[in-house]
């Protein structure tokens, strides 16, 4: 799988697709889709794909992927991120020792303040334990546009690693202002919902792929929604989400092969459109 460096880093490159936990890993160990997930896990590190993303407000799904790291053979080669999603700096850190405890780490790779909440408060925070070592890169999230001033104005005021934000074929809206800030900040990107609301797949799957698709080593329109993602220069990964092992390797497929024209981004454009 290709790999981009991650800016604030000197030598550190992270596998460009990941895996999103929110839904897929929020199930206990008696679920009957619990026991698909160490088939997931390992789809996505026998593809060469690292990031694995969570938070607290995903239900179960911190603990389940701790308990399946745990048991992993060999050793996995998680990039572990996760965030803090409350109010007050007490509270904050007790919810992040508690994701230290339920990972089963200690250390986390990338710790993010999710959808900005009290992140005046949390950020002095993360910057002391980045210090100590306890974690290693911080970031912020956001999924919806009606935020994205106040995402710009974050990236602008303050010294971030990552951005972890909404970006799919359907839904652009970051490409105007937020992904050049990111460039010229040295921001690594995350993208969550590549696929959209959840519409986007549904209204391709009947369309025939385009002409050159094999050339750029796409199978299905899964794999070019995200290869669409990851040509904008500005993306250092995305993170579908997913609890089936055969969705896991069709989409790190997308982190395989040559990346997209413009011509031919402005023309998957629209067909959307």
């Amino acid at each position: 799988m290709q790999t981009r460096v991650i800016p604030s880093s000197s030598n550190e490159s992270l596998p460009i697709v990941g895996l999103g936990t929110y839904r897929g890993f929020d199930v206990a160990p008696n679920d009957p889709a619990y026991k698909q997930l160490p088939a997931v896990l390992h789809a996505l590190f026998e593809k060469g794909g690292t990031l694995i993303d969570s938070s607290p407000m995903y239900g179960r799904a911190e603990q389940t992927t701790g308990e399946l790291l745990s048991i992993h053979e060999p050793r996995s080669p998680a990039f572990l991120a996760t965030k803090v999603w409350t109010r007050g700096r007490e509270e904050g850190i007790a919810q992040m020792e508690e994701s230290f405890k339920l990972l089963q780490t200690d250390r986390i790779d990338l710790m993010q303040i999710h959808n900005l909440l009290d992140w005046q408060t949390h950020l002095p925070t993360l910057r002391k334990w980045k210090e100590e070592g306890r974690i290693r890169y911080i970031g912020i999230t956001h999924y919806t546009p009606s935020a994205y001033e106040e995402v710009e104005a974050v990236l602008k005021a303050e010294q971030l690693d990552f951005l972890q934000i909404n970006y799919a074929l359907d839904d652009r809206g970051v490409e105007k202002r937020i992904l050049p800030l990111c460039r010229e900040r040295g921001v690594a990107v995350i993208c969550n919902r590549p696929f959209g609301g959840g519409g986007l797949l549904g209204r391709l799957k009947d369309k025939p792929l385009p002409g050159w698709a094999a050339q750029v080593g796409v199978k299905s329109w899964p794999q070019l929604a995200l290869k669409y993602l990851l040509s904008h220069s500005a993306v250092t990964c995305v993170i579908p989400g997913t609890g089936n092992p055969r969705y896991m390797a069709e989409n790190a497929g997308a982190g395989f092969g040559p990346m997209l024209t413009d011509a031919q981004r402005h023309q998957l454009i629209a067909l959307v459109d």
